[in-house]
């Protein structure tokens, strides 16, 4: 006898919902938000949006400061700080993480891809000076940093349209791509170099270099990257260290139960003729 399928059920709790976009809200504003602001960016009544934020007050994901201004709460910290410990890609990734930090004395990022950004799960400082500010947590956009372009360039043709079409391309400097011609031409550098660059793209006086991680499945949803203000990081430092970020994502890959082919997976860059530094940034 043949079954008849069922239809889905849902479990849509509309009250959990709105609770976790609007706790949301708050992940993206460092200097916290009002009830009035809340009300404005998630378009529900004063009223609701003072019993939500009561609420959540009361059970410690929110904290209020004597402004009126509402901030993530230590119960938003003690979850993520479980969530961080319990991804897997962080754990085995920390050992090559602490391997580039000691040879390069730069700061070192791990990352994954949520929607059309990358979110910092892992950060280790520079020992020099002069460090390179960001958080674990944060989040930064696909199409103008290393980390986001590597991630961009090994996602099947089909998904990657579907992202590109979804981005909002903000120049954020003046050396952020301009249109999608521009960025698709970029990640097909990236596929073919086997890195990633970010020369001053997303914020000034700030280069990276990230290489992709693979999981088990042969996917590319997360990456790593050496960064550092570009008085330590001129265009020929950044090619030296190629190998050596793409030799640390490998293992860590493979350490995600990736079977690399048989050919090697780290690619060098061709071989260039000299040219002014400019140029090659644009060709890195």
């Amino acid at each position: 006898m043949a079954m008849r399928n069922s239809p889905k059920r849902t479990y849509n709790i509309t009250a959990l919902q709105r609770g976790l976009k609007l706790l949301h809200l708050f992940s993206e504003s460092a200097q916290g938000l009002s009830a009035k602001q809340v009300a404005s960016a998630s378009r529900l009544p004063v009223s609701t949006v003072h019993r939500f934020l009561a609420n959540l007050q009361a059970a410690g994901f929110l904290s209020c400061d004597g402004d009126g201004h509402y901030h993530l709460g230590i119960a938003c910290f003690a979850i993520g700080q479980a969530a961080l410990n319990q991804l897997d890609i962080r754990r085995l990734s920390l050992p090559y993480l602490r391997e580039l930090n000691v040879q390069t004395r730069e700061t070192i990022h791990l990352t994954v891809r949520h929607g059309v950004s990358a979110v910092y799960v892992e950060k280790l400082d520079s020992p020099e000076q002069l460090r390179i500010y960001s958080r674990i947590g944060a989040t930064v956009p696909l199409y103008c940093t290393a980390v986001g372009k590597v991630m961009l360039a090994y996602m099947p043709q089909e998904e990657c349209e579907q992202v590109l079409s979804e981005l909002d391309l903000k120049r954020l400097t003046t050396n952020t791509v301009a249109n999608l011609q521009e960025l698709r031409t970029e990640l097909y550098r990236v596929r073919k170099n086997g890195y990633a660059c970010d020369m001053e793209e997303h914020e000034l006086h700030i280069r990276c270099i990230a290489a992709p991680i693979w999981d088990h499945t042969g996917s590319v949803h997360a990456s790593l990257s050496i960064t550092a203000p570009v008085l330590r990081m001129p265009v020929t430092r950044l090619r030296q260290l190629a190998p050596l970020i793409q030799s640390a994502g490998l293992q860590i890959s493979k350490q995600l139960g990736y079977q690399a082919p048989t050919h090697s997976a780290i690619r060098t860059p061709l071989q260039r003729t000299p040219a002014t530094e400019v140029r090659v940034a644009r060709t890195l």
